[in-house]
């Protein structure tokens, strides 16, 4: 069985993000029903030295859409990191969405062995095709989408499993 570079990286991608988006809407429920300062909650840390929740799903958002940008061979489009609102973020995830859903399965197969180049602050990772997806772009993403299912929990939303991982099965 031939691997599908698509099938392994867009789908867990399109899953985590979508639920990410429904985590976030029910949080801006929450602050609402609460009367909490939604503010208070897209600022919110799990520990000081921690990035905040509106950057946890920024850095998502960048990952998952530089992913399939660098796969298809193609620059990642900048987004500007100013959100500072539930509803900004939501339209952020879905700016992304719509990035990630352009591309085909023909543009994305067949690049496992491809060089990506991954621009960092200091320096330039070097990595092929399934590497990257494999050892960078699927921890990164399942990092970051939980850290801010982790800061909302901790901030008292009522979210489970379900929320975060959808319907499975």
């Amino acid at each position: 069985m031939s691997l599908s570079m698509y099938a392994i990286t867009i789908p867990p991608i399109v899953r985590s993000l979508t639920q990410l988006r429904y985590i976030l809407e029910k949080a801006a429920d929450y602050a609402e029903a609460k009367k909490i300062d939604p503010s208070v909650l897209v600022n919110a840390r799990l520990y000081p030295d921690m990035y905040p929740l509106k950057r946890q799903v920024q850095i998502a958002s960048d990952v998952a859409k530089g992913a399939v940008s660098r796969l298809a061979g193609q620059e990642p489009p900048k987004f500007e990191d100013v959100e500072n609102s539930f509803p900004e973020l939501i339209e952020r995830i879905d700016k992304t969405l719509a990035h990630i859903n352009s591309f085909t399965a023909e543009q994305i197969d067949g690049t496992e062995a491809n060089t990506i180049l991954l621009p960092r602050h200091d320096r330039t990772s070097t990595f092929t095709g399934l590497a990257y997806v494999t050892d960078f772009v699927l921890p990164n993403v399942y990092f970051h989408v939980t850290t801010t299912y982790a800061i909302l929990r901790h901030n008292g939303l009522e979210i489970g499993k379900k929320d975060y991982l959808g319907d499975v099965g």
